[in-house]
């Protein structure tokens, strides 16, 4: 199954698949609605028994796209149906989706038994607790590069000694891990300060120096609060506390992460910045995809640099760590903010610095807040999850607004 299909995600996937043809079978595909012709002709060209499509409004519109296509495949619509779909039979669920809207999915392909290759980072941090409950040791294999590259870098032991959630028959001793280290390209606006990010446009923000993606996650990746809310996967992942995991800016992106051991030695994982690697293993876990992405050419000069992130100018990462280790809903609160925050950007109505500004306002109400939203991580239900997302998404856009 490929859940996002559409997305930058989801068509690297795609193009794997299409590929290695005889490896890999696509029962299932799933989008947002947008591109309903692109989704069509997907499921057309690689003979999907079964389609979703996020957006009920758009059901119909796709099941004549898919006519037009010659497929007959059957058409699922809303959430449940994205969700329904992640639940039915198949070996790998590829989940793909932006934003919290993959939560569901998740939980029903882990709930279902499926192995899960998770690049909706969102659904594991908002949903933190009821996805480490719904989890199988190894159920779940990261698909983030900078996750994919810490598993790379813990010693492989047999399949019936995985003690952690992510997948790649991976293991370390937490007392042998002395931290983890993600790395960061440090965005379009590296070395930049707040006073200097003031008139950025989101044409600005769009323009990564390293990786093409989507328009949220870019926007993400120039604020860092994509690797904050990789610091928090991290953290739920691989069980290291907090204070043991350091972002660093690697404006190269060829080290993707590193582990530290507790003897002074440190196993980095390198590839070219490219997602077709950590994609393809995701789908094909726990063998190699021959040819998934040129490797390196260690026969050229070239330069390595690491630097230490800007707190001041940049200061998600350590908000988001914050909020991880509130747990509770403080995580789904960070996020559903910074979801409004940046599409208010991306519209044109919001300067750049003010995204931050307000995921850390709303985060601030919502600690010091007595209404029920911040459950315990103990207790938390699916119902607080969304109440949570749903307050702060209100309360974000009467900031954005003007209304607070």
């Amino acid at each position: 199954m490929v859940l996002g299909s559409t997305g930058s995600i989801g068509t690297q996937a795609v193009d794997i698949v299409q590929r290695n043809p005889d490896r890999f079978r696509v029962v299932g595909l799933a989008a947002g609605g947008g591109r309903t012709d692109l989704l069509a002709k997907q499921a057309a060209d690689l003979g999907a028994r079964m389609v979703a499509v996020a957006d009920p409004d758009r059901a119909a519109e796709l099941a004549r796209a898919l006519a037009e296509h010659g497929s007959a495949a059957t058409v699922l619509a809303g959430p449940e149906g994205v969700a329904e779909l992640a639940g039915a039979e198949c070996d790998v669920v590829l989940n793909g989706i932006t934003g919290a809207l993959g939560l569901e999915s998740t939980l029903a392909a882990l709930r279902a038994g499926r192995t899960l290759a998770l690049a909706n980072k969102e659904s594991l941090i908002i949903g933190g607790p009821l996805v480490r409950e719904a989890a199988a040791p190894g159920q779940i294999i990261p698909v983030d590069s900078e996750h994919y590259a810490i598993a790379q870098c813990f010693p492989r032991v047999p399949e019936g000694e995985l003690t952690s959630l992510a997948q790649g028959h991976v293991h370390a001793r937490r007392d042998e891990v002395r931290r983890l280290v993600v790395t960061a390209s440090g965005g379009p606006f590296r070395g930049r300060d707040r006073h200097e990010l003031e008139d950025v446009t989101p044409g600005d923000a769009l323009d990564h120096p390293t990786w093409s993606m989507g328009p949220v996650i870019t926007v993400n990746s120039a604020t860092l609060v994509n690797k904050g809310l990789e610091v928090i996967e991290a953290n739920l992942l691989f069980d290291v506390p907090f204070d043991r995991i350091d972002v660093v800016v690697h404006p190269q992106s060829v080290v993707h992460s590193m582990v530290e051991y507790v003897d002074g030695s440190t196993i980095a994982k390198a590839s070219p910045p490219s997602m077709m690697i950590p994609i393809a293993h995701g789908i094909g876990s726990p063998d190699r995809v021959p040819d998934a992405a040129p490797g390196l050419d260690f026969t050229r000069p070239q330069e390595w640099t690491f630097e230490p992130l800007d707190h001041a100018a940049f200061p998600a990462v350590r908000l988001a760590a914050e909020v991880g280790a509130a747990g509770g809903t403080a995580p789904a609160v960070y996020n559903a903010a910074n979801e409004e925050a940046v599409d208010a950007f991306l519209r044109g109505n919001l300067a750049f610095p003010a995204i931050m500004d307000t995921v850390s306002r709303v985060v601030s109400e919502h600690q010091r807040s007595e209404r029920p939203l911040g459950a315990s991580s103990a207790d938390l239900t699916l119902d607080d999850v969304y109440a949570a997302d749903a307050w702060a998404r209100a309360r974000a856009r009467e900031l954005l607004t003007g209304r607070a």
